[in-house]
């Protein structure tokens, strides 16, 4: 295999050939650079048939294309160290319409176009500083797994700081940059006002989230799994809007001189408002601190397409349908996701398309049991104004029943753990309205939590990950977002880089200073829109007064 520049003018199209699944693997890295002055080029691969999903401008203008694995060849030359400005596809307004929907599908302007399949650079940031390409010792280096899940109130009194925390994060409410001064007083607002309705919901599951306690299971679990595969491990939790805080993990990361990083978010799918966000805090904290900087690490960034993952949750479907349902091949199989935004995924966000084809791997799976059940995906949890990801679960459910559907089998599908939407909204709220609707039989598959065949899977896909450390691992055709260091993947999904807010631990009434900082501003706008009220009717208390 080659790697060309053409020196045909500016980049108007990448050709960009289909990977064929029988394409020998090249065994180091070749790589071609073109002159930091010269225009870009156009870039073809030839030989292998393998897509490009690597283009990284240096500091200098510089374009880079790699192709290779990550390890080289004894006595051979390193492979060249890339600039640690994060790594983007540039592609100029010339592109026509079909050249930009050529390139979306190949995801090149999504995060594959941080390697090339079955080839990475071995240095894609400066966090690989202290010069690791690959390989652990067991017994020679410190090696820590950090779990990312979006926490829960422990306690109803949690409730209304862990919602303020929720709403506070730009990830979750956009604004546009004029209003992004707003991000508190709205969260604050949102917080206040959703905590009854919230109150209410976690104390009809006992008074609080069992998310704290089911992912420090899943810790533990996966820790033994490690163990028994002969890689020690320190396994740490770090929640995005409660505690433990994944600032509280990092802290204590770094107390326990971790040397190497596996970063596991526990959401099959990626989004930029679930793994991203998480993902953004992590790189404030490891902008902010020399020893983090320096510590190697990679991000898991989804695993939906996981062996172990997939038949885990063929088998308990399979399992509950049978032990639900008198005649089991009538029931539909109804996978409730939760929801995004749809501007998110018109912004590139891989969550339905990654979510799309975990339901068909799954339901591939299901169906080498000899179990062939109509099934259905619809999207939960929608919130606010805006439009979300369709169909929408309650939607989806009237609509079953009025076409007659009976017998209803719910499966959380971008949910590992029990929590509030399963315990409350699909247990409660949707078996409700499905009972309402017409529907006679309810059944609800359970979260994975500790099942061994997905702990196991965790365990191997950290096992996998381990050779990648301070490295981007390598693209498949199985997974659309490969491994790689925070950085590298923010920089393919958040391109709007919003500042976070530190976390509320705690619900403070009374006269501080932040308090009387934000007071005072919504006292001001009402005041302008006062006057502006007064102006424009002719009428109001300054009229009355005859003040104007």
């Amino acid at each position: 295999m080659s790697i060309t520049a053409l020196a045909c003018g500016p980049l108007t199209h990448p050709s960009v050939r289909k990977a064929t699944q029988n394409a020998t693997h090249l065994r180091w890295t070749n790589a071609v650079r073109l002159d930091a002055n010269a225009p870009l080029q156009n870039v073809h691969l030839k030989g292998g048939q393998r897509r490009l999903q690597h283009m990284v401008r240096g500091n200098a203008g510089t374009l880079v294309a790699h192709a290779g694995v990550p390890s080289p060849p004894e006595g051979g030359a390193k492979s060249p160290s890339l600039p640690r400005t994060s790594p983007s596809l540039m592609v100029p307004s010339s592109l026509s319409p079909s050249s930009t929907s050529l390139l979306r599908r190949r995801k090149l302007l999504g995060p594959r176009a941080l390697s090339i399949d079955g080839a990475i650079d071995s240095t894609s940031s400066d966090t690989n500083r202290s010069g690791v390409t690959g390989g652990t010792v067991p017994g020679k280096e410190k090696i820590g797994v950090l779990l990312l899940n979006l926490g829960g109130p422990d306690k109803l009194e949690d409730v209304q700081p862990f919602l303020y925390n929720l709403f506070a994060d730009p990830d979750i409410i956009r604004l546009p940059k004029a209003l992004q001064w707003l991000q508190k007083p709205i969260a604050t607002f949102a917080a206040a006002a959703r905590a009854p309705q919230s109150s209410e919901a976690y104390a009809s599951i006992g008074g609080g989230s069992p998310l704290r306690k089911i992912t420090e299971d899943q810790a533990e679990a996966l820790k033994d799994a490690l163990d028994m595969r002969g890689q020690p491990v320190d396994v740490y939790v770090g929640m995005r809007y409660w505690k433990p805080f994944t600032e509280d993990a990092i802290q204590q990361i770094k107390q326990d001189r971790i040397q190497k990083l596996v970063v596991l978010p526990l959401y099959p799918q990626f989004s930029i408002s679930t793994s991203g966000s998480s993902l953004r805090l992590l790189e404030d904290l490891f902008k902010s601190d020399e020893y983090l900087y320096s510590m190697p690490h990679t991000v898991i960034p989804s695993w939906y397409q996981r062996p172990g993952y997939v038949r885990a949750m063929a088998d308990l479907i399979v399992e509950e349908r049978n032990k639900v349902f008198e005649e089991p091949d009538k029931a539909t199989i109804f996978f409730s996701a939760h929801g995004v935004p749809k501007s998110y995924v018109e912004e590139g966000d891989p969550y339905k398309e990654e979510m799309e084809e975990c339901v068909q791997l799954i339901m591939a799976e299901v169906k080498k049991r000899g179990v062939n059940n109509d099934y259905v995906l619809a999207y939960q949890s929608r919130v606010g104004p805006v439009e979300w990801l369709q169909p929408y679960t309650e939607d989806s459910i009237k609509s079953l029943g009025q076409k007659g559907c009976k017998d209803l089998l719910a499966v959380p599908i971008s949910f590992v753990s029990e929590h509030i939407e399963t315990l409350e909204e699909i247990d409660m709220e949707y078996r409700e309205l499905a009972e309402e609707s017409g529907i006679e039989n309810w059944g609800r598959v359970p979260a994975l939590n500790v099942n061994p065949i997905f702990i196991e899977d965790l365990a191997a896909a950290v096992t996998e990950a381990l050779p990648y450390v301070g490295t981007m691992g390598p693209a498949s055709d199985t997974t659309m977002v490969p491994s790689g260091s925070v950085e590298d993947l923010l920089a393919a999904y958040d391109r709007a880089d919003l500042a976070l807010p530190p976390p509320v631990t705690m619900w403070q009434w009374g006269f501080t200073k932040s308090a009387e900082t934000w007071n005072g501003r919504i006292a001001m706008i009402a005041v302008i829109l006062l006057l502006v009220l007064e102006v424009t009717t002719g009428s109001g208390v300054l009229h009355n007064l005859r003040i104007l």
